[in-house]
């Protein structure tokens, strides 16, 4: 059980700031007005509309079901001009909540997922993002959580603070027309479909997740506001319903719902196309049988997706290989390791052997030498001394061992980048085949 920390006042170096951090929560039924200003200064640093009181309550009401906690950079010595936004607004802006990530073997490990973070463009290049990150990864840190996690809005940002990027999403193209005729007819026909109100995947959904996410090789856990999301129930954008999202459930042999699929129709599209907003499914029966659904759509011609896994069964079911495109691929899922042994013990290894890796960190928390010996598939991880009698195998930076962490890119492939150095000639062979894994890691939220 994590405990929440209480509401600090921190000023981690000197320069005409204050970060504070507090809960986003109610307080005695209303928002209050630090929170209020908190959240229309995330809105203005991601050019959204401008929220009301009741938006904010809203958000509110699903962020303190995930113990958010919220950090603000206020300007302390100087005054604002007549009419601009007052010392009450912070110019900075960064949040967190915690849930856990699937590393693999059933293993559930616990992560800080960090969020919301912006910086208002009259006060860049002033070292708040650095305070900000540095402070809370140092308290992560104490507080004995492994991982820390991000999605990123801009992808050349987070490198320096440690991040790698551990997940790819795809955004897919699948034409329809006719109908999707499988290579296996059967694969598809398992259980059934019926169309259902898209508020009851609202309902449905934290169950449905739960099983996928455990079952899935690099999920990581959603906050409450994706059930709202997903079902077109509200979020940050538009706090109302949004009317023209359908839903679909799949029911296994046993009658139980077991997956579902939440979409859009746009008609003013050439061709017509369905749009995905969420498809989860705790068997593979279940996910061919949804999109078995979407292709039968009358009038549709063309669905469309854009959080679908890199690698993806639909591709290999479908008769038509060809029907199915990629049109994008980006990075999704970012990591940064803050305890080594704690993350690398509890992940799955499919291999035995021994590597010893040097590890650099601009920040100190994840800097050593560490011996990696997995026998029997389980690791068992060891800080080696540094006074220059052991010497490493291989030698890279924290943001690159993150990225490795679940197979996103090969020691193989950094090596060639100029990221990572092998010192002892072939000990990337052996890091590769210890970490390599026949699953390609798949995140499902953004955050």
């Amino acid at each position: 059980m994590i405990t929440e920390r209480p509401a600090t006042h921190r000023n981690p170096r000197s320069f005409p700031y204050t970060l504070r951090t507090f809960p986003t929560r109610l307080v005695d039924g209303e928002v209050p007005d630090e929170v209020l200003n908190w959240t229309h200064a995330v809105a203005l640093g991601f050019y959204g509309p401008a929220p009301t009181d009741a938006d904010i309550k809203k958000f509110v009401l699903s962020e303190q079901v995930d113990g958010r906690m919220v950090t603000g950079a206020y300007l302390t010595d100087a005054g604002s001009p007549a009419g601009a936004w007052g010392p009450e607004y912070p110019v900075a802006t960064y949040a967190y909540h915690r849930k856990d990530v699937n590393v693999g073997g059933g293993t559930l490990l616990p992560v800080h997922q960090i969020t919301a973070v912006t910086v208002r463009p009259s006060h860049r290049r002033r070292g708040i993002l650095r305070a900000m990150m540095s402070s809370d990864l140092a308290q992560v840190k104490a507080a004995g959580i492994p991982m820390a996690a991000l999605t990123a809005s801009e992808a050349t940002i987070y490198g320096r603070f440690g991040f790698g990027v551990a997940t790819h999403k795809c955004k897919i193209e699948v034409a329809t027309n006719g109908g999707l005729e499988f290579i296996v007819p059967m694969s598809a026909d398992h259980g059934t479909v019926e169309v259902a109100d898209a508020a009851v995947v609202r309902d449905l959904h934290n169950e449905i997740f739960t099983r996928v996410h455990a079952t899935t090789f690099g999920s990581i856990g959603r906050q409450d506001m994706y059930r709202l999301l997903i079902s077109g129930q509200g979020g940050y954008e538009h706090t109302e319903p949004v009317r023209n999202v359908r839903a679909a459930l799949h029911y296994g042999q046993d009658g139980s719902v077991d997956g579902y699929v939440t979409y859009t129709v746009d008609e003013s599209l050439t061709p017509a196309t369905a749009i995905v907003k969420d498809l989860l499914a705790v068997t593979g029966e279940a996910y061919l049988a949804l999109w078995k659904f979407l292709g039968s759509l009358d009038l549709i011609e063309r669905v469309s997706w854009d959080s679908a896994p890199v690698q993806d069964p639909l591709e290999w079911a479908i008769a038509g290989k060809r029907r199915y495109q990629r049109k994008g691929m980006e990075d999704h899922l970012w990591l940064r390791i803050l305890d080594v042994p704690a993350a690398l013990a509890a992940k799955a290894y499919t291999v035995d052997g021994t590597v010893t890796v040097h590890v650099g960190d601009p920040l100190g928390h994840a800097s050593g030498i560490f011996r990696i010996e997995v026998v029997e598939g389980t690791a068992t991880v060891t800080r080696c001394p540094e006074d220059g009698s052991v010497e490493a195998d291989l030698a890279m930076g924290v943001s690159e061992l993150s990225s490795l962490y679940l197979g996103a890119v090969s020691a193989r492939t950094l090596e060639a980048a100029g990221r990572l150095r092998e010192v002892r000639q072939g000990s990337i062979v052996t890091f590769d085949a210890l970490f390599s894994s026949s699953l390609v890691a798949h995140s499902m939220a953004d955050f």
